[in-house]
């Protein structure tokens, strides 16, 4: 296998998308119906290592986050350079491809190695792996959270960019911060891009990392405990009970 190039430049190496709108824009049609895209104007801009983007369930982060793993030459159902591991031919249009046709991106340099994690297609990709006993392959002799994190430490060791979709989905609290020592150590390394899609605001918390906030209008950077996450989790732990009671009557 031949070794990786040596990246001469610092992260972050996607440093700017944004949506070229051509004559086939179609405001009604997904995904440029989502709110942040539907007056044909979007951009995004990275200026760190790790990029966090928080926001509620349906506003278009994974969407998003599929559109920069095409930019980036992996399969928006997951995976590597040259990986197809997720049968396409029954699953609906996510929109991540089509979202990828209309983005334009500024890289520097430009680079074609990492990954792509989506925990919801992870077996299919870790089976994939398993079937063509590449070095890293028995994912899924592990527990899920050990595969997860077997999985996330044997692809990391390597430079490139890494999207992760709701990595923590598989993950405890503890093995959450397992993830967050994996991340120190990939900034420490000063050779690979990060960009994650989270609910989680243990994750939220990576120091040194650039937390972005979705809203319909655009992404907006925000502190971790300006962020619903951080204040529904918080008024949860003073008072559980109470709290739960609370929202079921709500």
């Amino acid at each position: 296998m031949a070794r990786p190039r040596r990246l001469r430049l610092s992260p972050p190496y996607l440093k700017r998308v944004w949506l070229e709108a051509g004559p086939d824009f179609d405001a009604s049609q997904y995904p440029f119906c989502l709110p942040m895209f539907r007056d044909g104007y979007f951009e995004l801009k990275f200026e760190a290592p790790i990029t966090i983007i928080v926001g509620e369930n349906g506003i278009g982060k994974s969407t998003l986050l599929e559109g920069l793993a095409v930019l980036a030459g992996f399969d928006e159902g997951g995976g590597g350079p040259g990986y197809r591991a997720v049968d396409h031919s029954r699953a609906v249009e996510t929109g991540g491809g089509v979202l990828a046709n209309a983005l334009k991106a500024s890289w520097l340099p430009r680079i074609a190695q990492g990954w792509f994690f989506r925990a919801e297609s992870f077996f299919s990709v870790a089976r994939y792996l398993d079937e063509m006993q590449s070095d890293c392959a028995n994912f899924l002799s592990h527990s899920h959270g050990e595969g997860f994190m077997r999985f996330f430490e044997e692809r990391c060791e390597r430079p490139g960019i890494f999207i992760f979709d709701e990595p923590e989905s598989a993950l405890s609290p503890n093995r959450q911060f397992d993830f967050l020592r994996m991340l120190s150590r990939i900034r420490a390394q000063d050779r690979s891009q990060v960009i994650i899609a989270t609910h989680s605001p243990i994750l939220m918390a990576m120091p040194g990392a650039v937390l972005l906030r979705m809203r319909p209008h655009g992404l907006e950077q925000v502190a971790l405990e300006d962020t619903e996450h951080f204040q529904i989790t918080r008024e949860f732990m003073r008072s559980p009970h109470e709290f739960v009671s609370m929202m079921l009557d709500a």
